[in-house]
């Protein structure tokens, strides 16, 4: 689990990593440089948690990326992240370790994902990503009531680094999260190496967990970061994943721009700091400038 100044969240989240069933669960919490006493915190409330302090903000990508390595350091065979904004059901690890047992193929499998308010929603049931388009829509399911659809075990495009599992096999062969993405898509580009290197990412709707979604950046529609980081990132996974000719690149260039300024558009006010995020992440992405956004940008 990530924390980066996000301490009611984290505690919260460890509360419910404390109801799990089952045993051979080691929690690993690494934190980017919090000012707001969680570290403190988590060591009082939970003293059986690794706490591993990165000493700055290191994006989701490489403060993930820290616990990851701590983790297969102790000899871990799969890492599951989860969102410090999440709190995962009762029986949701064991529904991974059922479905790692039971498909020897897969290299991570994404959970379900719920809103946390409202409970009865679906946040994320799968996804789909074709890098030659880039944008993919909303998750499956998502602001739905859950239904039979969405209650199979079957292959996705992309997992959902707010609830998933890698094998240790998969890390070894598609390596870690990419720190340059800093934060947004880099789950995308995770899974598609994890595919691209012959595993399979398996949507495993037994294993549940719900979302307070983007609480450490502002809410789902109320972060400028997002929008910066989405655009510049989700341009950066379809050129390493599906490299086009320069004309069809700027032509999916172009769809994106469209597609992420409408999305700042849309906001019914204040729109003026979202559009200008939009265009800061294009350029970015057009200039192969990636890592944390520019502390003068994210005002």
């Amino acid at each position: 689990m990530l924390n980066w100044n996000g301490r009611d969240d984290t505690l919260a989240c460890l509360h419910s990593l404390a109801q799990l069933d089952g045993d051979e669960i080691h929690v690993v919490v690494a934190d980017n440089g919090s000012t707001d006493g969680a570290v403190d915190a988590i060591r009082a409330q939970y003293p059986a948690v690794d706490v591993i302090e990165n000493g700055a903000n290191l994006g989701f990508a490489g403060g993930n990326n820290a616990g990851i390595r701590h983790a297969l350091d102790r000899g871990a065979a799969w890492v599951v992240l989860v969102n410090n904004d999440a709190t995962v059901d009762p029986g949701g690890i064991a529904a991974l370790r059922a479905a790692a047992a039971a498909h020897p193929r897969a290299g991570a499998l994404a959970g379900k994902l719920f809103f946390t308010d409202p409970p009865d929603l679906v946040w994320f049931a799968g996804q789909r990503f074709d890098p030659r388009l880039g944008y993919s829509g909303r998750p499956r399911g998502y602001r739905k009531p859950d239904a039979p659809e969405y209650r199979r075990v079957e292959p996705v495009d992309r997992a959902a680094g707010a609830f998933m599992a890698v094998s240790r096999a998969a890390l070894d062969a598609a390596g870690l999260l990419d720190d340059e993405l800093f934060a947004y898509v880099e789950d995308v580009d995770w899974s598609l190496r994890i595919r691209k290197a012959g595993f399979e990412v398996l949507f495993i709707p037994a294993a549940i967990a719900r979302h307070r979604v983007s609480a450490s950046t502002g809410g789902e529609r109320g972060s400028r970061n997002a929008l910066y980081y989405g655009i510049r990132n989700t341009i950066a996974v379809c050129d390493r994943h599906r490299p086009l000719p320069r004309p069809l690149a700027a032509l999916r260039r172009w769809e994106l721009w469209v597609v992420f300024m409408a999305q700042a558009l849309l906001l019914s006010e204040g729109r003026a700091p979202f559009v200008r995020a939009v265009r800061e992440g294009y350029r970015d992405a057009r200039r192969g400038r990636y890592g944390e956004r520019p502390a003068s940008s994210s005002r």
